[in-house]
C-alpha cells in the first residue's frame, strides 16, 4: 500500500475510529506521522481494534458519542483533519439501532462539521453506496441520485448518509468548509466482525466451521468488494486533494454472492455446502461503482486482487478464531 504523505496533517480526529475501516484509517494516519484521536461509542466498534494503536506514540483514545455536542467542543488542542466515520454500518447493527443511526447522521455530521470549522480543518464525510439504493443506473456514478425506499428496513441507513451528504454540501455553502464526501462501496478485510451480517464475514465464519454458507435468494445479487487498505488508500487521497466530491470508492469486479461463497470455500478448503436462504427486503440486486473520477482526479485504483485479498482475510480471522 502507497504510503500517505508524512507530515500531511499534524492531527487527525477519527469518529468511529474503532471500527472496521475507522481502525485501519487511525493505522494508516500514524504510520505517516499524523497524532491521531480516536473517538468512539463502542456501539459497533471494538477497543480489540485499538488496541494495538494504544502502545503507539500519537494515538488517543475517547470514549465519546458523535452526537454528544460538548465532547467533541471539549476535545483539547486543534485539528487539522477530521474524518466522520461513525455510524452502523451493517443491515444487522443498523437495524438493531435505527434512532441512533439516523442521529449520527444528522447530529453526529453536524458537530464533527463544527469542530471542523472551528479548527479551519479538513473535513471528510464517510458516505456509502447505499446512497444509490437499488440502482437503476449501471454502474453507479456520482451524478445518479439513486433508487431509495425511504420507508423501508434500510431507510434508516440509507437516508441518514443522504442527509448527511445534504448537511455537508449545505455546510460548505454557509460557512467555507473545506469538506469532502466520499462515497465507499463494499469494504472487507481483518478486523470485521463474524456477526455483522455482512457476505464475507458470515461465509467465512462459516466455511472455517464447516457450516453451510447462507446464501440469500438465488445468490444472483452482485456486489463490488475492495479491499480495506485500497479502501483507506483512496480515502486518505481524497481527504489530501482539492476535491470536495462526492467521489466512488469501491472495487470494480463484480461477482455475485454465490460465486463468493464458492471462491471462500475453495480457498478455506472447506467442505461446507451452499443453503439458499431468504432474500432481505430491498436488497440491491447489482451494485458497482463507477470510478472515473477517482482514477481522474486521484489517481487512485484498487491494487489487492481477490485472491490476495480474502487470504488475508481468511487468515486473519482464522488466527482470531484460534486464539
Amino acid at each position: 500500500m502507497r504510503p500517505v504523505t508524512a507530515g500531511a496533517w499534524r492531527r487527525a480526529l477519527v469518529t468511529g475510529g474503532a471500527g472496521f475501516v475507522g481502525s485501519h484509517l487511525c493505522g494508516r494516519l500514524l504510520d505517516a506521522g499524523t497524532d491521531v484521536v480516536c473517538l468512539d461509542n463502542l456501539a459497533t466498534g471494538s477497543r480489540a481494534n485499538v488496541a494495538d494503536l494504544e502502545r503507539r506514540r500519537g494515538f488517543r483514545f475517547v470514549r465519546a458519542d458523535a452526537t454528544d455536542t460538548r465532547a467533541l467542543r471539549g476535545l483539547p488542542g486543534r485539528f487539522d483533519l477530521v474524518l466522520h466515520f461513525a455510524c452502523p454500518a451493517s443491515p444487522v447493527d443498523y437495524l438493531r439501532l435505527p434512532l441512533e443511526t439516523l442521529d449520527v447522521g444528522s447530529t453526529g455530521t453536524r458537530n464533527a462539521l463544527e469542530r471542523a470549522h472551528a479548527d479551519g480543518a479538513r473535513f471528510l464525510l464517510a458516505s456509502t453506496s447505499e446512497v444509490y439504493g437499488d440502482p437503476l443506473e449501471h454502474p453507479q456514478r456520482e451524478s445518479y441520485w439513486g433508487n431509495v425506499n425511504p420507508v423501508g428496513p434500510r431507510s434508516v441507513y440509507d437516508e441518514s448518509k443522504r442527509f448527511a451528504e445534504a448537511l455537508v454540501t449545505a455546510d460548505r455553502q454557509v460557512h467555507g468548509t473545506d469538506a469532502a464526501i466520499v462515497r465507499i462501496f463494499n469494504t472487507y478485510g481483518p478486523r470485521m466482525r463474524t456477526g455483522d451480517g455482512r457476505a464475507v464475514p458470515t461465509f467465512i465464519a462459516q466455511a472455517l466451521d464447516g457450516m453451510p454458507l447462507t446464501v440469500a435468494g438465488d445468490g444472483g445479487q452482485t456486489r463490488s468488494l475492495c479491499y480495506v487498505d485500497d479502501t483507506v488508500r483512496g480515502v486518505l487521497a481524497l481527504a489530501a486533494s482539492g476535491e470536495s466530491g462526492p467521489v466512488n470508492i469501491g472495487g470494480g469486479d463484480e461477482i455475485t454472492m454465490l460465486e463468493l461463497a464458492r471462491r471462500i470455500v475453495g480457498l478455506t478448503g472447506s467442505g461446507s455446502r451452499i443453503r439458499f436462504v431468504e432474500r432481505p427486503v430491498d436488497d440491491p440486486a447489482r451494485r458497482r461503482p463507477d470510478t472515473a473520477l477517482a482514477r481522474e482526479r486521484l489517481g487512485w485504483r484498487p491494487e489487492v486482487g481477490w485472491n490476495e485479498g480474502l487470504e488475508r482475510t481468511i487468515g486473519w480471522f482464522a488466527h482470531a478464531v484460534a486464539a
